[in-house]
Formats: C-alpha cells, sequence, structure tokens
C-alpha cells in the first residue's frame, strides 16, 4: 500500500465515522466496534507489522498520515499502541495477536518465574478493551494474555484528561505468551521511544486541527463590526500558535524519517530525534491550548464543539510516554554528558549516546 493510499484511507474513514456522537458515547464507556472493524479490515492496525506477520511493512514516515489523524479526528481507539506492538513483534518474530494490544513501559514490583510474571501497572490506557498487552521487562517484552482471566486483573477505568479509559493492572502468576530480546540494537525502552514518537505525531495531528478551527472561527466571528481575524490582538497569537505548530510538525517528521522499522533496525539518530520531537510538540501543545481557547470563547469549552475533544487530547498527550519536561531532562544530561568537546559533533549528528534514564 502506498504511502498515499495509506493517507487516503486514513482520512476518508475517519471522516466519515468519527462524530460529536461515537466521542461521546466512547467517553461514556461505550467501545467503537464499528470503527475498530474498519480500522482492522483497513490493514491499519498492521500498517507497521512486518509483511511476514501479515502486515504492511511501512516506514514510519509511510505510516505518518494514520499516526497523524489519530489526533486530527480525535480517534477513540488504541490504535497507535496496536501498531507499535504490532511492530515489534513481528520484528521479533512473535506471532501478532488480532484485537487491540495495550502498551506497558513500566511495570513494577515485576517477577518472573519461568513463563509466569508477578507484576503490577498503572495507568494503562484501553487496556479493559485490549486482549493482550506488550510489556518491558528490563531489555525484554513480554506478550500477555488479558482477557483469559489467567492470572490478570483488571481494574475499573479511570479517565484521563482527553476521556480515554486508563486502567490499573495486576499480574499474578500470569502465563508470558511470548517472550523476545528488544529487536533494535541500541535502542533502548522502544515501547516508551515509539510510543513518544506516536504520540508526538498524533499531537501535530491534534494541533493542526485545534489551529484550522481557530482561524476559522476568527474569519466567521464578527466583533465590534470587523472579523475577529482583522484585529492584531488575534493576529498575533494565531501567528505564534501556527510557528509552533509547523516547528513541531517539522520535528515529528524528522523523527519518523529516522524511527527504526521492520526492515531497518538501525536506531541511528532516532533517540535524539524522538526526544525533540516531543519536547516540541509538549511546548506547541501547551500554548496551543491557551490559544485556541481564547479565541474562541466560551464556544471551545462546550460539548457542542469539537475543540475541546481535540485540546483534551493534547493536555493528556503531554505527559504520555514522557512530558517534555521530561524528554529535555534526558537531552540536557547527555548534553552535559558529552562535556565541550563532545557536545557540538553530537549536536550535528543528532547522537548524544542515548544513555541517560530515569
Amino acid at each position: 500500500m502506498s504511502d498515499n493510499l495509506i493517507e487516503q484511507t486514513a482520512t476518508r474513514l475517519f471522516a466519515d465515522l468519527v462524530d460529536r456522537d461515537l466521542l461521546a458515547a466512547s467517553e461514556a464507556g461505550e467501545w467503537p466496534a464499528r470503527l475498530w472493524q474498519q480500522v482492522e479490515d483497513n490493514g491499519l492496525t498492521l500498517a507497521l507489522a512486518s509483511e511476514a506477520a501479515g502486515g504492511i511493512g511501512a516506514t514510519w514516515a509511510e505510516a505518518y498520515p494514520i499516526l497523524r489523524e489519530i489526533g486530527y479526528a480525535q480517534v477513540p481507539l488504541p490504535l497507535a499502541q496496536t501498531m507499535i506492538a504490532a511492530l515489534l513483534l513481528s520484528a521479533g518474530e512473535a506471532a501478532v495477536p488480532p484485537g487491540p494490544i495495550a502498551l506497558i513501559e513500566d511495570l513494577r514490583d515485576a517477577r518472573l518465574a519461568g513463563d509466569r510474571l508477578t507484576a503490577r501497572a498503572e495507568r494503562v490506557l484501553w487496556a479493559g478493551h485490549a486482549g493482550h498487552v506488550l510489556a518491558a521487562l528490563g531489555d525484554e517484552l513480554l506478550l500477555l494474555d488479558l482477557q483469559s482471566g489467567r492470572g490478570a486483573q483488571i481494574a475499573p477505568a479511570r479517565r484521563n484528561a482527553a476521556g480515554e479509559p486508563e486502567h490499573a493492572l495486576g499480574f499474578d502468576g500470569a502465563p508470558v505468551l511470548a517472550r523476545m530480546a528488544n529487536p533494535f540494537p541500541g535502542f533502548a525502552d522502544p515501547i516508551r521511544h515509539l510510543g513518544a514518537l506516536a504520540t508526538s505525531i498524533a499531537m501535530i495531528g491534534a494541533l493542526e486541527f485545534a489551529l484550522e478551527q481557530s482561524v476559522q472561527y476568527a474569519n466567521d466571528r464578527v466583533q465590534f463590526g470587523r472579523p475577529l481575524a482583522k484585529h492584531q490582538a488575534i493576529q498575533h497569537p494565531l501567528a505564534l500558535m501556527a510557528g509552533d505548530v509547523a516547528a513541531a510538525r517539522m520535528a515529528a517528521l524528522i523523527a519518523a524519517s529516522a524511527a527504526p522499522d521492520a526492515t531497518r533496525r538501525d536506531a541511528g539518530s532516532a533517540p535524539f530525534d524522538i526526544a525533540v520531537a516531543k519536547v516540541r510538540a509538549g511546548e506547541a501543545a501547551t500554548r496551543a491550548i491557551s490559544i485556541a481557547h481564547q479565541v474562541h470563547g466560551a464556544i471551545g469549552f462546550t460539548v457542542e464543539h469539537r475543540l475541546n475533544y481535540a485540546t483534551r487530547r493534547l493536555m493528556a498527550w503531554r505527559a504520555a510516554h514522557g512530558s517534555d519536561a521530561w524528554w529535555a531532562g534526558r537531552l540536557g544530561r547527555a548534553a552535559i554528558g558529552a562535556r565541550a568537546a563532545g557536545f557540538w559533533p553530537a549536536l550535528t549528528q543528532r547522537d548524544f549516546g542515548g544513555k541517560p534514564r530515569g
């Protein structure tokens, strides 16, 4: 499937099926089964997976339109999580199970005895609707069954700012269905890194939606005899917002072009580029949320308007897989570690070594 066809498929599918009624029902706890079925039928869940695993074998740059549409259309599905899990499993030559797959980047109090796991995890997105979860444990990845009732307990959902369900999970001797080493050498914490990349791209979509809505509203809304867009007090913040979105978009595109995929295992500059993308997306989101709602006034907060579905996702996604401050701190510690002699070469090569963690 060409990248143009991928973009056309994702854009058409989500424009047709994602509306305010579906979003409201999802936030009330209803699983959008028809939407998920369409996503699977169109091959989007396996876009990043290898062809040997039944996927498309797309690069991250080719899959960019899917992830961008998740934010632009405010898609209420664990699509990005399933795409990442399918990529990692197929790259590790493990079978990709059908249905939604959740991700855990931080198992707590973990004990692995043979093929049985005892551990817990907090705030796992979409776990209540996922059949399986892919979890990071040290340098390994573990695939676990969530719905068979064999050793996995799922707490009732709490909702994040975006209205997405998060669950606490407990594993008590849960069977490990697949266990594999990180398939991308030199790419530490693949779930965190790839999760941050996917989230950054989705944030670009939500930012672009918020910007388009704000510009349109400013042109349509007349105040003091002129459209809001004719007032410099409105033009200046919108210009700032547009600049932020453009810078964040470029950072995300660079990170997508560098990220390892089903055919390219070398991490290259991806750890650096993903960190920069998450920082830029988070900083852009902070300013864009404020500007968009200032332009819209009270109407932007109402359930009748789609703006709040985008800005609430930006609020939630800023912290997902590491906040902009967390990633900025990581880059800063790496830069300090490179010292004066190594700083400029590392900066121009987009590689601080990827060593600092935590």
